[in-house]
């Protein structure tokens, strides 16, 4: 599955001043039902009314929300064939984000009807404390399942999970479930697409130096580094490539001043992973660098610059789930996505003019880690 965006570019200089902003301070936002799903009293206040910021810990359903003791009741309730799910997401950065939330958005909003979804979402919840308390109110409110989209967030899914024991959690990018019956884990095989891109970037390269930027060295934004340095090796072993993890998700002015960095110590290509990238596009755009991509496409922020990106698509998984818990079964498994299962696709930008050969090598690459005769390195 491939998706594009439709923003323009002015979208940089906003996108970059909004994840600035969210460093300092917490947010939540809850998605709007869609007229097709049956209302229930518990369902998430519109979007048109913005979340005060006093409560910003709490679901803007919770407001509307029937006891707790009663709604935790029924959370096995509307689970079967048919009957509407009750799924409620906590991601850590702006729905909208370009990057790791608003794969997970996409892909539950493109679910809702023909799965019968009732959504519920709480986003910019980068602060894991007030995150907390938001995963234990849509527990407490009875929804089927609740998804904490952050590797951040798995002491918080350990403690809780066994308090809400008819309520099924999900959380990634991780590969456990400690053991609980009631919990889901996802993760990415991000390495894979790093893999590609990296090889990619190296062709591309003149000067022999790339700048690879990530936030922190934990679950799917390492794996994409360390595919990526892998992939730029396979094809110059003396190709300088030293990954910088700037130690924030969300500070887009890190990401900015880690590429002007690379940039003056001569890199000539970009890639980095999380959802401040916006920072680091801004500097490929104002150098008229190629960028590389993943999590979501970017090319509406740097459409003559980005090369390609590895997007994600949870849809996959997500069905095993939805079918796993209308089965009766609340969690216990682990799933990952990977381009031979669809959940990951190399999207390349139509804007930018790639050389025949650079493509034709990603595309090789792709066919041999989908048809298993490629083992990326971890």
């Amino acid at each position: 599955m491939q998706r594009t965006t439709s923003r323009g570019t002015s979208l940089l200089a906003a996108s970059a001043a909004l994840l600035i902003v969210a460093a300092c301070g917490s947010g939540a936002t809850a998605a709007p039902v869609a007229s097709t799903a049956p209302a229930v009293s518990s369902a998430p206040a519109a979007s048109t009314a913005p979340a005060s910021a006093a409560a910003s810990a709490a679901p803007a359903s919770a407001a509307a929300s029937a006891p707790a003791a009663s709604a935790a009741a029924s959370a096995a309730t509307g689970a079967g064939t048919g009957q509407v799910l009750k799924v409620a997401l906590v991601c850590p950065s702006a729905k909208n984000d370009l990057a790791f939330s608003e794969s997970m958005v996409d892909a539950l909003n493109s679910m809702q009807q023909q799965y019968h979804l009732q959504i519920a979402i709480s986003d910019n919840q980068f602060v894991v404390a007030d995150a907390g308390n938001v995963i234990r109110q849509y527990a407490s409110e009875g929804y089927n399942l609740v998804i904490a989209h952050g590797s951040q967030y798995g002491s918080t899914i350990q403690q809780l999970a066994p308090q809400f024991p008819k309520v099924s959690f999900a959380w990634g990018t991780a590969g456990t479930t400690y053991n609980l019956p009631n919990v889901f884990a996802y993760q990415a095989a991000s390495n894979e697409g790093g893999y590609v891109q990296g090889a990619m970037a190296a062709m591309l390269s003149k000067s022999k130096v790339l700048g690879v930027i990530g936030p922190i060295a934990v679950g799917d934004a390492k794996l994409y580094v360390d595919g990526f340095v892998a992939g730029a090796k396979s094809v110059d072993k003396s190709i300088t490539v030293n990954p910088v993890y700037t130690g924030s998700f969300s500070d887009a002015s890190l990401f900015a001043a880690a590429a002007k960095t690379f940039v003056s110590g001569g890199a000539d290509v970009l890639t980095g992973t999380a959802q401040a990238v916006v920072g680091a596009i801004g500097v490929a755009r104002s150098d008229n660098l190629p960028w590389f991509g993943t999590q979501w496409t970017q090319a509406s922020l740097a459409p003559k610059n980005e090369v390609s990106a590895q997007v994600y698509d949870w849809t996959p998984i997500l069905k095993q789930m939805f079918t796993a818990i209308r089965g009766g079964t609340l969690g216990g498994a682990t799933y990952t996505i990977g381009l031979g299962n669809g959940g990951e696709v190399i999207q390349y930008n139509s804007g930018y003019n790639l050389p025949a050969s650079v493509k034709a090598k990603g595309d090789s690459l792709i066919k041999a880690i989908t048809e298993g005769t490629l083992n990326v390195p971890q």
